[in-house]
């Protein structure tokens, strides 16, 4: 153990508070095994902490069941998913000893495509993350203190300085990143050894899995998220930036 404090007020703490709770946190715990980066943030805010996850692999949703069984696991469906992520979902419901929370937008596809036009994934994608993503994840992260999230300052050059623990200045949450130091042989590694479940479109030629119309499979040697608005110009979706 790190030997730093948990705070079990800290779910209740102001702002302030909290901002200067998860940058003191993330220097402390910067060289941390990712196991107790969860523990420190399970323990800190109790049911006011929860997993989000894409189910691109079920990794730090499984970290999170060993530390607090239960454990709320936050997942959005935007309506354009691969069948193969929303079985990954269902089967981490079955298996890990978690609660999923399945987050949708306001509009279903039908909806959205009435309002702006079909395809708003293609003609203007920033605006299509916002709606099916960005607004669904604000509106459900409400309840919560603080989040964690599956990202790795490998994957990309945008996420190279993610902290384990930051401050999320646009929800007012602290933000736990507990593999951010991992790379995908560390990943591959704990899947390996604890039989985690992944989406089978990894094994499929798919580094990166998102939306299907804003996702495509990758070629040797390119960047694991290379396939995710391919031609775009778009990195990310902004959840995390």
């Amino acid at each position: 153990m790190s030997g730093i404090r948990t705070e079990p007020a800290a779910a209740d703490a102001g702002e302030e508070e909290l901002r200067t709770l998860a940058e003191r946190a993330g220097a402390e715990l910067e060289e941390a095994p990712a196991l107790e980066i969860v523990r420190w943030a399970a323990d800190t805010f109790g049911e006011r902490f929860c997993v989000t996850s894409s189910m691109e692999d079920a990794v730090v949703a499984h970290l999170a069941s060993r530390v607090r069984p239960g454990v709320d696991v936050v997942f959005l469906d935007t309506g354009y998913h691969f069948p193969e992520t929303i079985g990954t979902r269902d089967a981490v419901e079955a298996v890990l000893d978690v609660n999923v929370l399945t987050l949708t937008p306001r509009q279903s596809v039908a909806e959205q495509d009435a309002e702006y036009g079909p395809k708003l994934h293609d003609r203007d994608p920033d605006l299509c993350c916002a709606l099916r993503k960005v607004k669904p994840l604000e509106e459900g992260l409400a309840g919560y203190a603080a989040w964690a999230t599956g990202l790795r300052r490998d994957e990309s050059p945008t996420r190279a300085n993610t902290p384990v623990v930051g401050w999320d200045a646009r929800r007012r949450k602290v933000k736990v990143s507990p593999i951010a130091r991992w790379t995908q042989d560390d990943v591959d590694a704990y899947v390996a050894r604890y039989g985690v479940l992944t989406n089978p479109l990894l094994s499929d030629g798919y580094a990166s899995v998102g939306c299907a119309p804003c996702t495509r499979r990758v070629a040797a040697g390119e960047d694991a998220r290379a396939g995710r608005w391919a031609g775009t110009g778009k990195t990310e979706c902004g959840l995390h930036g």
